[in-house]
Parts: C-alpha cells; sequence; structure tokens
C-alpha cells in the first residue's frame, strides 16, 4: 500500500511536438504544395504554349488546317482524235478481168488492159463491147465465181470510183461471152486513153470567173475521191 493521493494531480503532461511551420508561421507541408501546385500550372501552360506555336496560325490567331495531301502535279495528255481513214487492200486475185471498148476510141481496151495489169490483176485479151459511146465506164462481175465482186470493186476503185454491178446475160461483148472471165470493165469515154494515176487523182476546183455586174457565182465542188 502506498502512502500517494489517487486525488492528487500526477505531474505535467508530456509536451507535445507542435508541425514544422514555416515563414508566417504556416505549415510547411502546405507552403510544399502551392509551390509545387504553381509549377505544375507553369509547365503545363508552356507546354500547351509550344503546341499552339507549332502549327500555322491563321488571321483571326486559330490554327490554320495542315494539308497532308501533299503537292501532286498531274500532266493532262490530250489524245489525237485525227483519224485516217486507211483503205483496204486490193483484192487483185480470185477473179480474172477482161476490158471491153464502149468508147469508140481506137486501141484504149489493150491500154487499159495494160494499166490494170500492173496492179496486179489477171488480166484477160482485150475485147470489143456490143454498145458504143459509152460515156461513164461500169464493172461488172459474175456472181457464180466467188471472188468476182470482191476483185471488181478493187477494179472500180483504182479506176476512181466507177459502178459496180452484175454482168448481164449475155454479156455486153463481142461473142456474147466473157470466156470464164469473171469481171467484165466496161470502157466509156471517161476513162478512154488515160492511166490508173489520171483517174484515181481528185481533181482540183476551178474558181468561177465573175460575172459582167462583178458578183462571183457559188463555186461547184468537183473533186472525187
Amino acid at each position: 500500500m502506498t502512502n500517494e493521493d489517487p486525488n492528487a494531480p500526477a505531474g505535467p503532461p508530456p509536451a507535445r511536438r507542435s508541425p514544422r511551420q514555416g515563414i508566417g508561421g504556416s505549415p510547411m507541408g502546405s507552403t510544399v504544395s502551392i509551390v509545387l501546385a504553381v509549377v505544375a500550372v507553369i509547365v503545363g501552360f508552356l507546354i500547351l504554349n509550344n503546341i499552339t506555336d507549332d502549327g500555322p496560325s491563321t488571321s483571326d490567331g486559330g490554327s490554320a488546317p495542315v494539308d497532308t495531301t501533299g503537292d501532286t502535279t498531274v500532266d493532262s495528255v490530250v489524245a489525237d482524235t485525227t483519224t485516217t481513214t486507211t483503205e483496204p487492200p486490193l483484192v487483185t486475185e480470185g477473179a480474172t478481168v477482161v476490158v471491153a471498148n464502149a468508147s469508140g476510141v481506137p486501141g484504149s481496151a489493150g491500154r487499159m488492159t495494160t494499166e490494170l495489169a500492173t496492179l496486179g490483176f489477171v488480166m484477160a485479151e482485150a475485147t470489143n463491147s456490143t454498145q458504143s459511146g459509152l460515156t461513164d465506164s461500169i464493172v461488172q462481175y459474175d456472181p457464180s465465181i466467188a471472188a468476182a465482186q470482191a476483185v471488181a470493186e478493187s477494179v472500180a476503185r483504182s479506176m476512181g470510183g466507177l459502178t459496180v454491178e452484175v454482168v448481164p446475160t449475155p454479156p455486153p461483148v463481142e461473142g456474147g461471152s466473157l470466156n470464164g472471165a469473171g469481171v467484165l470493165v466496161l470502157l466509156g469515154t471517161d476513162a478512154a486513153d488515160k492511166t490508173i494515176a489520171q483517174l484515181s487523182a481528185p481533181v482540183a476546183s476551178v474558181a468561177p470567173a465573175p460575172d459582167v455586174s462583178g458578183a462571183t457565182t457559188e463555186p461547184t465542188e468537183t473533186t472525187t475521191g
């Protein structure tokens, strides 16, 4: 048993440690937090300002959109739309050609036979037609011979574009027979004693002479293909 008075004060309480204080009496932890917050704000502002300065700016202060498509140059090529008409090659084989003189010009059928032979046509001996004084030459063909029409059309084209038709029965030649020939040329006065070059060349147009009043007449197209 002790002699201590239970009601007596137990002595002074232990002293409490006060938090570290900064300048002005504020706690040090609060000051550090404020400083860190300010630094973070400054750093964030600098980063944001740097990002904004990287892009091009427009007149209103905003950033202009960046063209990412690149500069592409396309060269336009203009196609040549000019078309050239090419005539098919002459068909010279498959049917024999005979020239009959219907112009009345002696020897003209024989001379035309020589002209056509130079182009590669298979020619028979020239003959006379039962017609006389024919103005426009005509090319006729025998439809029973497979290649006769093609050869006839080639002969007509070589002579400047003659009319092509089926040969009548009997054919209009002396003796009434072509003797196996599939193509007949009735040589008229338009082609008598003319060369293939002369017949196939285009005819130049001649300008009309002015009339007495000084007015010119309308030109007439005379060019043939």
